[in-house]
């Protein structure tokens, strides 16, 4: 897999900080472009670097992923100067930490435009390209919160919600036409990265991810596998993750109060917020800094690196087989004692 991932050219969104950053690192090591698209220069410059410098071709391209036009354009660019795409990640979202009746109408739009509409840009313009060719993988990056809403986060949820049908709704027909064309999904869990410091927050306090907390290399070795093998319609990544899929399907009304009860607090640190710290809604967070967020955000101390779930989600396949072949020896060994 790894001879036939360095033939591969691949497009990101999102690709200056957190998932998107960790995704083109990964990626850097084993593909032969990465096209990198996000809004801010300065991490878009940091995040081609450090591609470049792992031996891979690095085209970094300034994108608003809520204007198809732009998306377009990029896509052209991209099959241009490095080749027909093969992998097309979407990862790039914005967020508002906020009670939704302290949500602006504008900047909820706002979040949709980029968290949903993104996606199908950007799906729009991999699926022009590789349709044709009948070959190409299309991963979308969720997270748990497209099956189950948080309170504070209300546009985020409904963005997430809609991408989940959008794409249950494509491979559907996609399926339908026996295309070549494969589209997955990453669901993913807490992730420490730079959202919970530049998303536009009315908290009293600084933002935090729901514990537990994963450090993005996790969710960045979860996408790059899901592209790898994208014929399962959905992965899902880290055990929290999980446990919050099925509690939401079996006892959804105890969720809802367990969040009520428990969210708010959950989602703030013991950190007063800055009223000075950037907000990325509408502009990119580094073009006021000139800072490069990179890929972790200010959780570090208390984030994971590992996943066993995804190990074993990994492996699925090989751990059915030694379970059922750890069964069928029990049997036999069982039959033998009788025997006796």
């Amino acid at each position: 897999m790894r001879n036939a991932a360095r033939a591969q050219v691949v497009v990101i969104t999102g690709a200056t900080g957190g998932v998107g950053r960790a995704v083109a690192r990964e990626y850097a090591r084993r593909a032969r472009g990465v096209a990198l698209l996000a809004r801010g220069s300065t991490g878009l410059e940091a995040a081609a670097a450090e591609v470049r410098a792992a031996g891979c071709d690095a085209l970094p391209l300034e994108v608003d992923v809520a204007d198809e036009e732009q998306v377009g354009r990029a896509a052209d660019e991209v099959e241009a100067r490095l080749g027909p795409i093969d992998v097309w990640v979407n990862a790039a979202f914005t967020s508002v930490f906020a009670p939704f009746s302290q949500i602006a109408p504008g900047e909820f739009r706002r979040v949709v435009e980029v968290d949903l509409l993104g996606f199908v840009h950007g799906t729009k313009a991999a699926l022009d390209r590789m349709r044709p060719r009948d070959l190409g993988t299309i991963v979308q990056v969720g997270s748990a919160l497209a099956y189950r809403g948080v309170p504070l986060q209300s546009a985020y949820c409904a963005s997430k919600h809609a991408v989940q049908g959008f794409h249950e709704s494509l491979r559907c027909e996609l399926l339908h036409d026996r295309s070549g064309v494969r589209v997955t999904m990453v669901q993913l869990p807490a992730v420490n990265t730079p959202q919970f410091s530049w998303v536009l927050s009315r908290l009293p306090k600084h933002p935090q991810p729901l514990p537990p907390i994963f450090q993005p290399e996790v969710a960045a070795r979860a996408v790059v596998h899901a592209a790898d093998h994208p014929r399962r319609r959905e992965y899902w990544c880290g055990g929290s993750t999980v446990g919050t899929l099925i509690a939401n399907t079996f006892a959804p009304g105890l969720v809802d109060r367990y969040l009520a009860r428990n969210g708010f607090a959950a989602q703030q640190s013991d950190v007063l917020a800055d009223p000075d710290r950037p907000a990325n809604l509408w502009a990119p967070a580094d073009g006021a800094s000139g800072r490069d967020y990179g890929a972790r955000g200010v959780f570090d101390e208390r984030s994971r690196n590992r996943s066993m779930q995804l190990w074993a989600s990994h492996r699925h396949g090989a751990l059915a087989a030694a379970v059922v072949g750890a069964a069928a020896l029990t049997a036999a060994a069982m039959s033998r004692r009788r025997r006796l």
